[in-house]
């Protein structure tokens, strides 16, 4: 097999809890199925938005139901099952290398809660680095929250906004024109090497714009500075052999451009599907598009927003038509997720669950994968497919 491999994680779109779920707190997690009982309810209707059960029948025919333990009404189109992470952690770098072949086996470093949160000294390094007046927020928030209560301060004073969450993860928001765009980049990038010994995963910039708390909103200039993946993963692995990867999303940044030949970028899900196939259209035999649909956990899940969920995956299943018409004979395509994000959980952070393997394309027949134990495995399938050296930690399930 050759032609063209599609990587798509529908990021936060667990459905189950982990079986190791307890050890994070996360038993009775359940981001697909509580999303379906909810719609089923009527309690995930919004007048204008959406009514009714939910509504994915593509994910269904393609096997979604099946994977996640339900009635699934048919046989599925493809292959189909599930896959639990073997990675220390539920964050987001940790999934994606991990579906990309390589888990995470050490231990992140993370920021205590408390306030401040953040060591003294790291935050007097960086600001004597980065030349800024101070900080504002030093403590774990909610990035929306903390925008509305802090937005107006760090406009009138010049100071960004840092915070974080149960990642490991330093966030930094500014306002794109008032402290500029460039500026925030260029702190977050001392931010990233003054975290490093502390072993932080990532450094996130948040840009806002509005000039008020009723109107400030995050754009889509967000950028992640991500440390590298430990060792070689599917994506270094094509680049070695004269393919390409095209990275759609926050993809190019979770990987801190590692193995990657291009990067698209969208404001939304529908302008990130609509990127997704324009990479489609240009791609090689060989290649790899590799795709992030970031709204699903920003957006729906860490805002605990179940009938925003519930329409975003109806409005993303509704174009799975669209990509199954530029598929190829011999392509391959895989939807998948990163970890959960259960909107009606307790909190606000990501939820240990086991999530969708769903591959279909021209030729590829019906069969149930089963559970796989790690998520390397959809990682070492699409090695197999694209004829790339075998790696170290999953096993192909072609």
């Amino acid at each position: 097999m050759l032609a063209r491999a599609v990587l798509i994680v529908l990021d936060s779109f667990g459905i189950g809890h982990a079986r190791d779920a307890e050890a994070f707190g996360d038993v009775g997690a359940d981001t697909f199925g509580h999303i379906l009982q909810r719609a089923e309810a009527g309690e995930a209707d919004r007048a204008g938005l959406r009514q009714g059960p939910l509504a994915v029948p593509n994910m269904r025919r393609l096997g979604l139901f099946q994977a996640a333990g339900l009635d699934g009404n048919g046989s599925p189109d493809g292959l189909w099952g599930s896959a639990g992470e073997v990675s220390h952690g539920k964050d987001t770098p940790s999934g994606h290398w991990e579906i990309a072949g390589v888990p995470v086996t050490f231990d992140w470093g993370y920021f205590p809660h408390t306030v401040p949160t953040f060591p003294a000294s790291l935050i007097a390094q960086i600001g004597d680095d980065a030349d800024i007046p101070g900080i504002l927020g030093d403590c774990h928030a909610s990035g929306t929250t903390i925008i509305a209560d802090l937005g107006e301060e760090s406009i009138a004073t010049g100071k960004p906004i840092f915070y974080t969450s149960s990642d490991s993860v330093l966030q930094i928001a500014a306002h794109e024109t008032h402290f500029g765009l460039e500026r925030l980049y260029a702190l977050c990038a001392v931010a990233r090497r003054h975290v490093d010994p502390l072993n932080i995963g990532r450094v996130i910039a948040r840009p806002f714009i509005g000039e008020t708390a009723a109107t400030f909103r995050r754009t889509a200039n967000r950028r992640d500075y991500s440390v590298p993946p430990p060792e070689p993963t599917i994506l270094d692995r094509a680049v070695a052999a004269g393919r390409r990867v095209t990275a759609i999303g926050k993809i190019g940044d979770i990987f801190a451009h590692q193995g990657i030949s291009e990067v698209r970028k969208g404001d939304g899900n529908m302008a990130l599907f609509d990127a997704m196939l324009d990479a489609m259209d240009d791609a090689a035999d060989g290649d790899i598009v590799f795709a992030n649909f970031v709204d699903f956990d920003m957006l729906y899940g860490h805002r605990r927003d179940v009938a925003g969920y519930a329409a975003a995956l109806e409005a993303f299943d509704a174009r799975l038509p669209e990509l199954e018409a530029r598929l190829r004979p011999g392509d391959l395509a895989i939807i998948t997720a990163d970890h959960g994000c259960d909107p009606t959980f307790r909190g606000t952070d990501h939820t240990r669950e086991n999530v969708p393997v769903l591959g279909f394309g021209p030729g590829i027949a019906s069969r149930a994968i089963g559970h796989r134990e790690t998520f390397a495995d959809i990682g070492e399938s699409v090695a197999a497919h694209l004829g790339l050296p075998e790696g170290r930690h999953g096993t192909s399930f072609l």
